[in-house]
């Protein structure tokens, strides 16, 4: 079981959305092993899809780097021993627009 183990690095969800991550997280290693990272990616992303809406991404791995963007309060990075786990919801759509830079202009000469 995962409870007292998991070391949160980085998240901006709240409090029962962490909960729920790590809930996820540790049904999934009860049920594949450590070495079936695309497995365990899956049902988390499977489950917080049906649960908070589409659009939700998983990278499991014990060597990964990213950056990524992400809507607000929908990220969460944790580790489980030498096993890290990144859940996000991407940001697209009308957000994504919103939040884009000024329109180019371009310099006339």
């Amino acid at each position: 079981m995962l409870e007292g183990k998991a070391v949160i690095g980085e998240t901006d969800m709240l409090q029962t959305m962490q909960q729920d991550a790590l809930e996820l997280a540790a049904k999934a290693l009860d049920i594949f092993d450590v070495t079936e990272a695309t497995e365990i990616a899956r049902s988390i992303k499977k489950e917080f899809d049906g649960t908070y809406g589409p659009g939700w991404q998983c990278i499991v791995g014990t060597d990964f780097g990213s950056f990524v963007t992400h809507c607000s309060g929908c990220f969460i990075y944790f580790s489980v021993g030498s096993l890290s786990i990144l859940l996000f919801r991407g940001s697209a759509g009308q957000e994504a627009e919103t939040n884009q830079f000024p329109a180019f202009e371009p310099v006339k000469a």
